[in-house]
């Protein structure tokens, strides 16, 4: 469903650009922890576009994005009026488990690393 063409990915950099501000700017708190937008994949036709979260510093991202859901009209409205394009993309966020299983990694590392195995 989401292709890698060169116009869908230029579309996709334009919006993770705009996306990453506007979340960061309306979103982001001390207590959400520290949010990114990994990458945005677009359908060929960008009539939707698939976003990928991270969330560090906090014990439940779920709840960032339930709130980040929550506000879809307005994110999108927000888009469409800071980037031009001729159809406003239905917006699918997620959690990206990329830098969630990084972490994760990287702790049994150190752990193992104490123990001396």
């Amino acid at each position: 469903m989401f292709e890698k063409g060169i116009r869908p990915r230029r579309v996709a950099e334009l919006v993770q650009a705009e996306l990453s501000r506007l979340l960061i700017s309306e979103f982001q708190d001390p207590a959400s922890g520290l949010l990114t937008v990994t990458r945005v994949e677009m359908t060929p036709d960008l009539h939707s576009a698939r976003v990928y979260l991270s969330v560090f510093g906090t014990a439940d991202p779920g709840d960032l994005l339930a709130r980040i859901e929550k506000g879809k009209g307005h994110i999108r409205r927000t888009l469409a009026s800071r980037v031009k394009l001729k159809y406003n993309p239905k917006l699918f966020f997620a959690l990206d488990p990329g830098p969630e299983h990084l972490e994760r990694i990287d702790r049994m590392i150190e752990e193992t690393k104490k123990h001396g195995h």
